[in-house]
């Protein structure tokens, strides 16, 4: 695992286009991320391919807490703990020393995302809280399910 760049960016994108639970963003923002949040991401590369993927960042107002963006993994690899691995590699990069909590957002429908969170949680012996985040008046006029906030800790 290691941290993505400019030239994993496109691969990423095309990761999330091939899973049935991603929301895509532009590549622009996947450049973005594959930069300025570097430190807090990570990608798993299998030969040419991207296995999976974490985008994260430090939120300014919450120090103690990485937000995971994105989390990805292809088909191939599932079930696998490629996902757990990446949150745990993820924790221990110099950038999340500091890191207690972990927190993303995810749909009632994305049962993949839900099943890691939890599996992750569980791995870390740490709380796993679920609560209302973003509903679904907060995306009107477009057309898009509720996220929970998925906080994971305090770490161990």
């Amino acid at each position: 695992m290691t941290s993505p760049d400019v030239r994993t960016a496109a691969r990423i994108r095309q990761l999330v286009d091939a899973t049935d639970s991603l929301e895509p963003n532009s590549l622009y923002a996947y450049l973005l991320l594959c930069t300025h949040f570097a430190e807090t991401s990570l990608v798993a590369e299998s030969g040419a391919d991207v296995a999976g993927f974490v985008a994260a960042y430090r939120p300014p107002t919450t120090p103690e807490t990485v937000f995971v963006w994105q989390i990805g993994v292809a088909q191939s690899w599932r079930g696998q703990g490629l996902g757990v691995r990446l949150l745990d590699e993820l924790c221990r990069q110099p950038a999340c020393r500091r890191v207690r909590y972990v927190e993303a957002t995810v749909t009632p429908s994305n049962l993949v995302s839900r099943k890691l969170f939890t599996a992750f949680a569980r791995t870390r012996g740490a709380d796993l809280t679920v609560t209302p985040h973003f509903t679904s008046d907060h995306f009107a006029p477009f057309d898009h399910e509720n996220e929970e906030l998925y906080r994971i800790g305090p770490l161990r």
